[in-house]
């Protein structure tokens, strides 16, 4: 290797590496949008926790708001609230008539609700099946008398007959007992004969007379067969007649009509909607088709809790609103105050009668009924979410300056809506909700809001 040939391959090297590096073109740079990414992260981390900073200096200022009432002095009057069910009292029964099993067809009535008076025809059966009974029990009566008539004429001419059998017996006796009285003078044969026919003429006698009351026995049998065949003919009229007449109901008293619902089904299922008693139905015998609600005994029974049975009392006026019947306040009194029932929510039942019922009235209507039980005069008074209850205390919270303080006080008398109580001052102010708790409830929330914010 000769001195001048050490430099070609560094010369073609430096060559190679300018003819890679020359075609090369400069790329952009990138630096500008990194650091306006930068910026808008460290302005919305800013702003987050300005918010945040802010959110909790308006936490921590801001108070709990606590309902007050102030203590009224005054007259109140203490009533209980309670829903009920219009029922009517005493309402007149219609029934399809007894009639054996056959079915019975509704031919006509009287509209739901319609008015009606005593003597009024609400309810009428198809009668076809028992008047024909009634021709049928007519004709038999008449060839039941026939008959009778037949029997009686009968028995006579056997009594007659029977009379004119007897009287020539008799006779027949009677002559061979006269010629029996002959015996003595007369041949012995010939006496024997007398005596054979005396004994001749007893026995006829004595049998004739057997049969003569064998066939007055006989002839009163079939006269008394006649006479109930007649009998049973004329009963079976009067049973057609009496039953065309129960098919034909009248009102006892007046009211409106009301049908009930048609249950009677061959195949029912569950949930099935049943529609009153309409013209073309069949009626099974003894079903109660409708009614006739008196409007003079109509009540309405609530039911109301345990707490409040001793405040009521039998005649206690009561204000019953319907709801089906709205911008009109009946009124009535307490008529009964029935047994507590109920394991959990134990009520008793409370009968009102109305004293000013109105034909719009119907049975099963939805109630609400404000009984009155007491008016007390100058007394000092709370709504009754201001009294409050633990370990047999009764106590309210007094607004004293800034915060509130528990104190005792009695209970006189208790309603839904108030309370009449007894240690306080008319004009202090008490709180309608126990501040501990919103306290407790306001400081629980705040921790929860830091817990997520950290």
């Amino acid at each position: 290797m000769s001195a001048t040939s050490i430099p070609e391959p560094q010369t073609q090297s430096v060559l190679e590496s300018a003819a890679v590096r020359l075609p090369e073109k400069p790329q952009p740079k990138k630096t500008g949008r990194a650091w306006l990414w930068l910026v808008l992260l460290a302005l919305g981390a800013t702003a987050v926790y300005g918010l945040n900073a802010l959110y909790h200096r308006l936490g921590a200022g801001k108070q709990v708001v606590i309902p007050t009432a102030v203590v009224k002095k005054g007259d109140v009057s203490l009533s209980i609230s309670a829903r009920g069910d219009l029922r009517g009292g005493n309402p007149e029964l219609l029934m399809a008539p007894m009639m054996g099993g056959a079915e019975l067809h509704i031919t006509s009535m009287k509209k739901t609700g319609e008015l009606v008076k005593p003597g009024d025809v609400v309810l009428q059966f198809d009668t076809t099946e028992q008047e024909y009974k009634l021709k049928e029990a007519q004709a038999d009566l008449a060839e039941a008398e026939q008959h009778l008539i037949q029997a009686k004429a009968q028995r006579q001419a056997d009594d007659e007959e029977d009379q004119a059998s007897m009287a020539k017996a008799e006779a027949d006796l009677k002559l061979a007992e006269l010629e029996a009285r002959k015996n003595p003078l007369l041949p012995v044969i010939t006496a024997k004969q007398n005596d054979l026919v005396v004994a001749a003429a007893k026995d006829h006698l004595e049998q004739l007379h057997q049969n003569i009351t064998n066939r007055k026995a006989t002839g009163d049998a079939s006269v008394a067969t006649q006479e109930a065949g007649r009998g049973k003919a004329e009963s079976q009229a009067i049973t057609a007649k009496a039953n065309i007449a129960a098919m034909t109901i009248k009102a006892k008293h007046g009211g409106y009509f009301s049908p009930n619902l048609n249950t009677a089904c061959n195949i029912c299922f569950s949930g099935m909607t049943f529609s009153p008693y309409q013209v073309g139905d069949s009626v099974r015998p003894g079903v109660t088709v409708a009614e006739i609600p008196d409007l003079s005994g109509f009540e309405v029974v609530a039911h109301i809790g345990e707490l409040d049975q001793g405040h009521l009392a039998v005649g206690a006026p009561v204000e019953v609103n319907i709801i089906a019947v709205p911008n009109h306040a009946f009124h009535g009194h307490v008529k009964e105050l029935g047994g507590i029932t109920g394991t959990w929510n134990r009520v008793f039942e409370c009968r009102i009668t109305l004293d000013d019922p109105s034909p719009a009235l119907r049975p099963g209507m939805s109630a609400k009924v404000v009984i009155v039980t007491d008016e007390m005069r100058n007394v000092l008074s709370l709504p009754a979410q201001a009294l409050f209850e633990s370990d047999g205390r009764k106590f309210v919270y007094v607004k004293t300056g800034g915060t509130f303080v528990p104190k005792d006080v009695k209970l006189a008398r208790r309603s839904e809506t108030r309370v009449v109580i007894e240690g306080l001052q008319e004009g202090q102010e008490v709180a309608l909700a126990n501040p501990l708790e919103l306290n407790q409830k306001k400081k629980g929330s705040g921790s929860a809001a830091q817990a997520v914010n950290k």
